[in-house]
């Protein structure tokens, strides 16, 4: 009987049905998965809590030639195979699953270095800074297991191969210098913290928000809207003006008034611009002088703090010392200067002698 026949020490029969065990399983497999990842999107849409998200995410993270692996190794258990055929079997069984465990470990670490870090960015960028690269470093090690596991599970003596990566390390260091002088640059960012995510930095001419620190490049977002792209080392090597660690603002400005203001409101000027200053919140005021005389006015210095960091608060107190300024000039008859110049005509005598050549 043909289904009786034996075909490498296995009747007909069980071929069919190890087949049949593959299709079915991946086929349940695959229909369960679909329809539980739909459910459960459907049901975190309508809950606020992130845990049913994150098995979601997962769910729909899982790999179609996992699934396949699966199905193969149960198919397989319905037949007597060679010693070899059963150890080939579990190594792409053993390898899919590490990989899977791989991809799922990295959507949790995914998961939670974000969490964290919208939790701690608002209260503290340097901690959220510092969680960035540790999600980076915690991937890179657990797939660096992954991946000694999977050589291992080839048979292969990682001992030697760990072995030899280290002699070979050297050349590579040697070839990819600039990308790891980058790399050792975002980790000496991180660690030492010369800035953080969401600080306003100056480099050179170039200025912006800083919003991604990464191994390579550092993203900083300019006040046009552009995203400028550093490199880490570059960045190192450079004079770095970050703003968001000002404890005050020194403001330095100047006024000008014409030389024809007489002397007792010019004396009354550095009195009157202190009382302006001082009526303003959130400021200290330092000094006023009659600093020098001008090509066209009388030059006054104001020297004063304010007392936060934030640009908007200063460009809000400095009009409102403006316009106090200006009032207070107005009603004291005090004129501001503005580039003029007086020509002075010196008139002189007609000549009454004849023009040469000429008698009278």
């Amino acid at each position: 009987m043909f289904l009786s026949k034996i075909v490498y020490d296995n009747p007909v029969w069980t071929w069919l049905l190890a087949a049949a065990v593959i299709l079915v399983v991946v086929v349940i497999l695959i229909f369960l998965r679909r329809v539980a990842h739909r459910r459960l999107v459907a049901f975190a849409n309508r809950t606020v809590t992130k845990v049913d998200d994150l098995v979601a995410d997962l769910l729909g993270r899982t790999r179609f030639w996992f699934l396949t692996a699966v199905s193969l190794y149960a198919g397989s258990l319905a037949l007597t195979l060679p010693p070899v055929a059963n150890r080939v079997i579990s190594t792409i069984a053993i390898l899919a699953l590490l990989i899977q465990v791989g991809i799922w470990a990295t959507a949790l670490v995914t998961f939670w270095i974000s969490r964290s870090v919208k939790r701690t960015l608002e209260e503290d960028a340097a901690t959220a800074t510092s969680l960035a690269a540790l999600g980076f470093i915690i991937k890179l090690v657990l797939w660096a297991v992954v991946l000694l596991l999977a050589l291992d599970n080839m048979g292969v003596d990682i001992t030697a191969l760990i072995a030899g990566l280290g002699i070979g390390g050297i050349a590579v260091a040697l070839a990819f210098q600039h990308i790891l002088s980058d790399l050792f640059a975002s980790l000496s960012i991180v660690i030492d913290k010369p800035f953080v995510i969401g600080d306003f930095i100056i480099v050179d001419d170039l200025l912006g928000t800083v919003e991604r620190i990464g191994l390579k490049t550092t993203r900083v977002r300019s006040l046009f809207g552009e995203q400028l792209v550093f490199s880490n080392s570059d960045l190192l090597n450079s004079r770095i003006r970050n703003y968001k660690r000002m404890f005050e603002r020194r403001i330095v400005f100047s006024i000008g008034v014409t030389y024809q203001t007489p002397y007792e409101k010019l004396a009354a000027i550095p009195e009157m611009v202190r009382e302006i200053v001082e009526a303003q919140e959130m400021t200290r005021f330092d000094r006023t002088h009659f600093k020098e005389y001008g090509d066209f006015a009388l030059k006054f210095e104001i020297v004063y703090y304010v007392l936060v960091p934030d640009y908007n608060v200063y460009m809000d107190i400095q009009q409102a010392i403006n316009l106090a300024v200006y009032e207070q000039f107005e009603k004291e008859g005090i004129d501001f200067a503005y580039p003029t110049q007086t020509l002075f005509v010196s008139p002189q005598q007609a000549s009454t002698a004849p023009p040469p050549g000429q008698t009278a």
